[in-house]
């Protein structure tokens, strides 16, 4: 995985500040049904750190791997994340439906390949 992309945002409550990313990646994605195929794909990674008085204490990460072949479209669900300040615990949560769309992306990426 690559990091291509990153929107890192802070937040303070009471004594603990909350640092925020969130990361575009980018990976390929294997179809081996056809001829071992690979297709670049992107992702999103959220990662939320705890600091208290500078000091980290607890780091929260998840990610989700080959959301879609289309950078802007995983950049346009990691801006809302961002906007909405969505902790990493309930992203797949928030971008499940999304995903469940955009999965169709590579159907469309394999057919215009073997149509050609």
């Amino acid at each position: 995985m690559l990091v291509v992309e990153n929107l890192i945002r802070s937040e303070i409550n009471e004594n603990i500040q909350y640092n925020y990313s969130y990361r575009i990646i980018k990976d390929r994605i294997s179809f081996s049904e056809y001829d071992k195929l690979d297709i670049q794909s992107y992702g999103i990674e959220v990662e939320r750190q705890d600091l208290i008085d500078g000091k980290l204490y607890k780091v929260e990460r998840e990610f989700i791997k080959c959301i879609s072949p289309h950078r802007h479209k995983v950049h346009n669900l990691a801006k809302m994340l961002y906007d909405n300040l969505v902790s990493p615990i309930h992203v797949v949560d928030v971008v499940g439906e999304y995903i469940d769309e955009y999965i169709t992306d590579y159907d469309e990426i394999l057919k215009d390949i073997y149509i050609c």
